[in-house]
């Protein structure tokens, strides 16, 4: 597909003799709000000081001066310079593009096939997933295709909460109420509530913390029995963690949790021993961060215990030595944005360049009304309990709109788990937002749905079309300007991709989804499709390349995109 802005850019700078650069005026060309206004504008201003004229009179000179050729008009509106791309030709251009390249159309190569791993989702063992959990793992997950769309190799680590003293407690409470019988038949509510029972018990009975310490302690010094439970524990929790995945469609390369750091951690001590980086302050061990306007770093307790940000640095130098990262990403909550920035400043202390690729994937929280979600509050949100509210609601609208629907039950959980994937990528990453589940499932408005939906009328325009495949090779030359807003979106698509991976930021691909299937349904009401005439096939070759978009996108959000609803 050429590139228009640079069309545009190139036909600014032969009018203009060299007064600025190409790559100057890419920056400054804008797309105008209204279609009537045209598909790009120059702003004439930016030549005021130097051509000491007025902008308007700029803008009046530059329409008589430049080369028309390739553009359906040309005008001046005010200091702009007004752009109108010849129609028919950026048709043909962009449907052959999409029909092409199908779900490859906005790859790029970018990435270079370097790894990025990718820290996200993270669970605690013996604890069920909560809401809390769902943007850490849709967000990591998003990010993950759109960086494999872009050429990268994405890890997908799930650093799981699988070490600490709470383990102890578990172990502890397991001996004196658990059944082995009870724990693999329900796992996450069984350990849960032998957990839950242990810290009732310990305010009546305070020598109960002294058995779950000697407990952990025997875990640290390799005991079989306790080592055996853990690893017990951890596996019937992964299997119940996994069913939750399965239903999102995500899949990780790696489990590798806090545990999995503990005989690595010797070595960053050591380094920052060697470096001279490590300080004592009331008998615990820091690194200074003064420098950058930080607290200190906590390496070491007064106990000689680690902490999180030893632990982090050990996982941050086995990652660059593992994968050789262009990036390493870590999607986890902002309340946590100062913990990153230590961590990198510790590393960068530590003469560590790398540390500048590490970036922490802030986002904010999901509340219910109004309020934070809060185990203590008892205000938890089990996700497993809200994906099967979500199925049962689209389920309901289904046997309502289609009842004679083949797969219903398939389409039900694709459309009730893409409800709520799709409505969390929406929201800007930094953004709290509310969740009102009756208003996440509704097939009208912008939510995940309705683009399944806009996206399922395409496939149905061509199952009556009899069209099983649109001809790649032809030049479907469009001229129907109720068509142009859509043809134009869908050559937004791969600069959409591009701006996403940039800004780390699914909601940009939502919210371009739901302007596409927006502007697709209102060409859809105002044409008339199946109609026997010269640009039939053209029409066809927009449904199809719109269907194709639309899915793409989806997929890229990790949401399915059933072909009937």
């Amino acid at each position: 597909m050429k590139d228009y802005k640079q069309l545009v850019a190139q036909a600014v700078y032969t009018a203009i003799d060299g007064q600025l650069s190409e790559e100057e005026i890419m920056a400054k060309i804008e797309r105008p709000k209204a279609l009537n206004l045209g598909d790009y504008a120059f702003p004439a201003f930016v030549l005021a000081k130097v051509l000491r004229k007025a902008p308007q009179m700029i803008a009046q000179e530059l329409v008589e001066k430049i080369d028309k050729t390739g553009f359906e008009k040309i005008e001046a509106v005010g200091p702009y310079v007004n752009f109108f791309l010849d129609k028919a030709e950026f048709s043909a251009d962009i449907l052959n593009d999409v029909l092409v390249n199908k779900e490859h159309f906005g790859d790029a190569t970018t990435g270079e096939n370097r790894q990025v791993p990718i820290d996200m989702s993270s669970p605690n063992i013996a604890k069920p997933m909560s809401m809390g959990h769902l943007r850490s793992t849709v967000i990591g997950n998003s990010i993950a295709l759109l960086m494999e769309k872009s050429g990268y190799k994405p890890v997908k680590i799930n650093h799981l909460g699988d070490w600490g003293t709470q383990f102890g407690k578990l172990m502890r409470a397991y001996e004196l109420w658990g059944s082995e019988e009870e724990v693999k038949n329900d796992p996450i509510n069984s350990l849960l509530g032998y957990y839950v029972r242990f810290h009732k018990e310990d305010v009546e009975n305070p020598e109960l913390d002294e058995e779950a310490r000697d407990w952990f302690k025997r875990l640290e010094d390799g005991d079989e029995e306790a080592t055996r439970l853990w690893k017990w524990f951890r596996e019937e929790s992964l299997k119940a963690f996994t069913t939750v995945y399965d239903r999102l469609g995500i899949e990780f390369d790696s489990y590798n949790g806090e545990a999995f750091y503990n005989d690595k951690m010797d070595e960053v001590v050591e380094i920052l021993e060697d470096k001279g980086l490590l300080q004592e302050s009331q008998g615990a061990q820091i690194v200074d961060l003064s420098e950058y306007d930080l607290n200190p770093a906590l390496i070491k307790k007064t106990d000689g215990a680690t902490l999180y940000i030893t632990r982090d640095l050990a996982a941050a130098i086995y990652r660059k030595r593992t994968y050789d990262f262009a990036q390493s990403l870590y999607v986890v909550g902002n309340e946590q944005s100062n913990h990153f920035k230590q961590l990198k400043a510790v590393l960068k202390e530590m003469g560590y360049d790398w540390s500048d690729d590490i970036h922490h994937i802030p986002f904010g929280l999901i509340t219910q009304g109004g309020k934070k979600l809060s185990t203590r509050s008892g205000r938890v949100i089990l996700l497993e309990k809200v994906l099967d509210d979500a199925v049962s609601l689209a389920q309901e609208q289904i046997e309502t709109k289609n009842p004679s629907l083949a797969n219903k039950e398939q389409v039900a959980e694709e459309v009730g788990v893409g409800a709520v994937i799709f409505h969390d990528l929406k929201n800007e990453r930094l953004n709290n937002f509310d969740f009102d589940l009756e208003e996440v499932v509704r097939f009208e408005g912008e939510t995940g749905p309705y683009v399944q939906y806009s996206h399922a009328r395409a496939m149905s325009i061509l199952r009556k079309a009899g069209v099983k495949e649109i001809d790649p090779s032809k030049a479907y030359r469009l001229t129907d300007e109720n068509a142009w807003e859509t043809l134009r979106l869908l050559g937004d698509f791969p600069e959409t991709v591009a701006r996403a991976v940039a800004e780390y930021e699914p909601s940009v691909i939502a919210k371009y989804a739901i302007h596409l299937a927006k502007a697709f349904n209102k060409y859809y009401a105002h044409s008339k499709i199946l109609v026997e005439d010269d640009q039939l096939e053209a029409r066809l070759a927009l449904v199809a390349s719109v269907a194709e978009v639309l899915k793409e996108s989806l997929r890229l959000l990790g949401v399915s995109a059933p072909d009937e609803m």
